[in-house]
């Protein structure tokens, strides 16, 4: 595969798609730059190299021009980030844009305007991909949160650079991280799922349960585990059409020697609020009116052991409702296991929104080996699917 370090930027104009969908607040201030630091990598690499950069990026789901989701708002958090002035221009394709492109000097960023005022982007119009290629001479592909949309400007425009296209150091490094425990010799290998349902991980399962040694299955979608074994759940989530799916996961599992790992008690509430009343119970005897909400200590225990004995460990979801302080205390162990196990020589990746958001709220950040900063492409990544932004620079 094509990385940046297979070219050399002098006197090039790298036309590079970055995922700077971060958030604003009411003031339109950026309030989490992590997106635009995982990027400072590959444009100063560029830089050094003697070249310059286009930077291409959408910004939200905008209804045709709106100024809330102008990338302009933005520039000045890319220029403190990366330390270089960063020049603007108010439209991504025409005239305008291929004047600003093609005054650009060696050692200059340009930011496009918003992609997504175009809706040829999400369209995957070639055209439009055409017209975005004529801005650059070497099209970098540097944004996997959005590596798995087949849109003009991650997969369509890869054509029009059959030579000059590579991944920017991020993907290659998302790419290499997934690679590492799906494909890992580092064993036992451990797969934590959490979040609220199991439909949602379902393809996910199903495609690790070859490349895995032990799967935990913690948050919401444990309720569907312990209620299809014949649990009482009381009002916990649940999702009663998939019971049978969940006991067939359980036969699979057995059959491929996969031992699946669920709590064996809970945090449970009187109702869905940080002021509700508490209780620890086993997780198959929640009674009525009563629903679980975290991960209980005995459950905690036994996360932990399987954790300390993983040498490759992949997170996705967390194990209660953190974003309430009462019910983050799972969630909150099973990050100190797991910065435990890191420290002791394991790798471990954590990605998808809510386990990312949670890894950040609690300071594991800097504990773990790897923090992915693609959702949805990483779960389409952890189902065996091939991304299309990813196929376009293979191709």
């Amino acid at each position: 595969m094509k990385t940046l370090n297979d070219f050399n930027f002098k006197n090039k104009k790298a036309l590079i798609r970055v995922d700077f969908n971060v958030p604003l607040d009411d003031n339109l201030k950026v309030t989490d730059a992590t997106r635009i630091s995982c990027a400072k990598p590959t444009i100063i690499k560029i830089l050094e190299d003697g070249g310059s950069c286009i930077l291409m990026s959408h910004l939200g789901r905008p209804k045709g021009v709106q100024d809330k989701f102008s990338l302009k708002h933005i520039a000045s958090k890319v220029e403190d980030l990366i330390g270089v002035e960063t020049k603007f221009v108010s439209s991504c394709v025409g005239a305008e844009a291929e004047e600003a492109a093609a005054n650009l000097k060696p050692g200059e960023i340009l930011i496009l305007e918003n992609l997504r005022f175009h809706e040829e982007e999400t369209k995957g119009n070639r055209d439009f991909a055409e017209q975005l290629s004529k801005l650059g001479d070497i099209y970098v592909n540097d944004a996997f949160g959005t590596a798995h949309r087949a849109h003009a400007s991650t997969t369509v425009i890869a054509q029009f650079f059959p030579e000059n296209k590579c991944f920017g150091l991020l993907l290659e490094q998302e790419i290499k991280s997934i690679d590492k425990v799906l494909k890992s010799d580092d064993r036992p290998i451990l797969a934590i799922l959490g979040g609220a349902k199991v439909s949602s991980k379902i393809t996910v399962i199903e495609n690790i349960l070859d490349k895995v040694d032990d799967i935990i299955i913690g948050g919401g979608m444990a309720f569907t585990f312990v209620k299809a074994q014949g649990g009482s759940i009381g009002n916990s989530l649940v999702e009663d059409d998939k019971l049978e799916m969940a006991l067939d996961i359980l036969k699979q599992a057995e059959a491929k020697n996969v031992n699946i790992h669920i709590p064996v008690d809970s945090i449970i509430a009187d109702a869905f609020s940080n002021d509700a009343n508490t209780k620890i119970c086993n997780i198959n005897e929640i009674p009525d009116g009563w629903m679980g909400l975290d991960a209980g200590p005995k459950s905690r225990k036994q996360f932990h052991e399987v954790v300390m004995k993983s040498k490759t460990i992949l997170w996705n979801g967390p194990l209660g409702v953190f974003e309430m302080e009462n019910f983050a205390n799972g969630t909150i162990a099973l990050g100190n296991s797991i910065a435990e196990a890191t420290k002791k020589g394991a790798f471990s990746l954590v990605g998808g929104g809510d386990s990312v958001a949670a890894v950040k709220q609690f300071g594991f950040e800097k504990k773990v080996s790897y923090v992915s900063t693609g959702g949805g492409a990483m779960l389409e990544s952890l189902e065996g699917k091939t991304l299309p932004g990813i196929a376009a620079i293979l191709e």
